[in-house]
This record gives C-alpha cells, structure tokens and sequence, in this order.
C-alpha cells in the first residue's frame, strides 16, 4: 500500500528561506506536469536519508497540485541480508559476495512486489526506483509505457566490478539514472543526472528550538550541557566508523578532560548488521561514564535536534558516504563539522571554511583538539557551513530538480525558460 500523506505543506512557508523566485519556480515548472502520476519506491518507511527525503519531497510535490505515491516493497531477512551485502560491495568492500541462493531470493522478492504494485506501477507516468533493493522491479514490466529512473544514493566510486555486473542487467533497461556526485557514475546507456540530497529546514529535525528545551533533553539523556559535547549522528554502521570516533575522543580528551562524546543511531528494516554494530560499539564505550551511545527510534527528530544545536562539535567520520545528511543538519546549525575526506562529505564541507576533512583518527583527534581551542574559528565555520546548505542544499532546490528531470524525460522538445537553473547532466 502507499504511504498516506494525509496533509500537504504549503510551499509558500518557505519563501522566507529561499526567496519567492524560488518557490515561484516549483509552481512555474509543476504546470508542465499536471495530470501526470508519479511514483518512487523505496525499502523502508523509517530509517536512513532515503525515508527522511521522501517523507518531505512527496508532501511538497502533493502542495504542487501533482498526483504523486510513495510505495515501499517488503522482504524477509534473507533479501535484506542480501541488499546489505550489496550495499558493503558497492562501497568497495570486495568481499562477502552474495550466494546464489540469496541472489534468487532478491530476484524472487521483486517479483512478488512487481505483482503486488502491478496497479500502481502500470499507470505510472514516471517511476522513481530508490537504491538496488528495488532495481529489478522494471524487468517486470517489459510493456512499460512510463519512463522508469533509478536514484542511487550510494557511493559508487569503487564497486565491487562482478556484482556492477550482474545489477547492470536491470539497470541498463531505466530511461535515466540520478547519483549524488560526478564521480558516483558508471557508463550506462542513457542519460546521466547528478541531484544532491537534501534537508528540509522546517522539519522537526531542523527548525529553530528554545535553548529550554535543548537543556532539557541534555539533562534527560545524561549529558552535561556545561562541558564540550563531541556529536555523531548516524547508523550503526561500519562504514560510518564509530569505534574510530571513540578512538579520537579519547586521544583528544588526554587534552581536553571534560570532553563528552555521544554517539547516536537508530535501527532500519533495510539493515540487518546495526544490532552488531551497535553492540561492539557499546562494548567498547563501557567503562567510560563520558561516553553516551543512544539508540533511538527512528521518529526521535526533535530529541536529534536538540542534541545537534546543543553539541559543540559535530563528526560524521565515514569511510564512505553517499552523501551524509547528518552533516547537512549539522551545518544547518552553524555546527562545526569534522567529516572524513570521502564521498558526499567532501560536497558539503570545504576543509578549513565550512569544517574539517580528516582521513583517520589521529586527524580526527588533532582536528578536535583545534576547533576545541579556537571557538571562533569554529564558529565562523558554522556560520559559513549554514550559508552553504541554504544555497546549496535545501529541499526547495532538491524539489526543483526533480521537476526539471521530470519535464526534460516527459517533455524533451519543451524548452525551459533561461531564468531556470540548468541541472548537471551528461550523455
């Protein structure tokens, strides 16, 4: 079933953030689409940047006048263990190749949802497949009169190459396909767009919170909102490296004795290693009262608010990162960011001006150690951190971006007016 979307936001709430010209581009490009049904699929409702995007983009296109669904496929352990292998694979991790027993049960489990979103999809205009869990969904619909799209949101700079070619087969079949970065991208056979994610700056996640409330859920959650806080946000997850943020927390703390650090997750359907991340990291905190790992629910948006206006510091110290949402907030709220040099972080922070690019721990610990002795020049880094995002990476452009796709694949002998910002793309 599709996720009811039982209201939509008024688009024009955000013209005190990004201007009229802004907002009044969405309704200009959205009348080139009226009439036309829209659907993205994805693998879960709650949990990740994917979920957090579509819980916003589909409302905001409803506010459009467009006719737009959001479906979500389900599957057992076994296909989600196999998604996540490929997600490892595809982040250059070239081991743990799937068996071919849970390759058929990928294959299986979309085309028992191609049948059971068979009504939605046949009447799609243009489909929107999020990720590998969905990419088979296509073959199932040789007779397709839409265009289909697959977004990929990982980082693939480095895939493993035997399992790029076995997804090649359903992917060579879409009409286009959107990566966050340039070089994300792989040779395929049909035009190739580059959309950044995205945050919504009226969310629960991001708008403007009473300094009360902030002190509150510290005080709640143990945390000592009088001494420095060391934040990290994110998914129990290897590639986001969280012993490693243990690990230059304590190398900072031999000079900065009072330093906190809180480490904060929550679970997602799709991913089925968290529970033993999560583990190995509360292992390795134990013994340490300075050390706060909290799993939080999903839906936790304003408690996660509150802990990132409230933190002095802000890391996402990944291995590998599509993009890093996480970072965005961060920046948002005129947090210094310590990012690893990788991926979709390298996009948002700008070393030395918006934050700190690090390759390891010890980098981590020296970078802490400095923005922890010059709290100007942290904060002239938060300040021109927020500048980037409104800029660069709100939802109003994200959206405006998607219209373009959209009209330019439906529409391709219309001619947009030279006032609208060109995407990037190539052939």
């Amino acid at each position: 079933m599709g996720i009811d979307i039982s209201r939509a936001d008024d688009l024009n709430i955000y013209r005190s953030i990004v201007g009229s010209e802004a907002i009044d581009q969405l309704f200009q490009l959205a009348d080139y689409l009226k009439g036309i049904k829209i659907v993205h699929v994805n693998s879960t409702r709650e949990g990740g940047g994917v979920a957090e995007i579509l819980s916003k983009m589909v409302p905001l296109t409803q506010a459009l006048g467009l006719d737009i669904r959001w479906e979500v496929i389900n599957g057992e352990t076994d296909f989600f263990q196999c998604t996540k292998l490929f997600h490892n694979l595809l982040q250059g991790q070239h081991k743990d190749y799937p068996s071919k027993a849970l390759l058929k049960t990928y294959e299986d489990t979309n085309a028992e949802q191609a049948e059971v979103l068979r009504g939605v999809l046949e009447k799609a205009d243009i489909v929107f497949i999020h990720d590998p869990q969905p990419l088979p969904l296509l073959s199932h619909f040789p007779e397709k009169a839409g265009k289909w799209v697959w977004r990929c949101h990982i980082d693939l700079s480095a895939p493993s190459e035997q399992l790029w070619n076995y997804l090649k087969q359903f992917i060579e079949n879409y009409d286009a396909s959107i990566f966050s970065l340039e070089n994300f991208a792989q040779a395929l056979p049909y035009p190739i767009y580059f959309i950044a994610p995205s945050i919504d700056p009226l969310s629960e996640k991001n708008r403007e919170i009473e300094q009360e409330e902030i002190l509150e859920v510290f005080k709640q959650l143990g945390i000592d909102s009088e001494r420095p806080v060391l934040l990290q946000v994110s998914r129990f997850d290897q590639f986001k490296d969280p012993l490693g943020v243990i690990e230059a927390y304590r190398m900072a703390k031999i000079n900065h004795p009072a330093l906190q650090l809180v480490l904060v997750g929550s679970g997602a359907t799709d991913d089925p290693e968290g529970e033993k991340m999560f583990e190995e990291v509360d292992k390795a905190a134990k013994g340490d009262r300075d050390i706060h790992v909290l799993l939080l629910p999903p839906t936790s948006h304003r408690i996660i608010n509150c802990l990132q206006r409230g933190s002095t510091i802000v890391l996402q110290k990944s291995l590998k990162e599509g993009f890093g949402l996480t970072v965005t907030e961060a920046l948002w709220k005129k947090k210094p960011v310590i990012g690893g040099n990788v991926g979709g972080i390298r996009l948002q922070v700008i070393d030395g001006q918006t934050g700190l690019l690090v390759s390891n721990s010890v980098e981590a610990a020296k970078g802490i150690n400095f923005l922890l002795q010059n709290p100007e020049i942290a904060q002239e880094m938060g300040n021109k951190g927020k500048e980037r995002v409104l800029h660069h990476f709100l939802i109003t452009r994200h959206l405006r971006e998607y219209l373009t796709l959209m009209v330019t694949l439906l529409f391709p002998t219309i001619q947009l007016p030279s006032r609208f910002p060109k995407m990037n793309s190539f052939l």
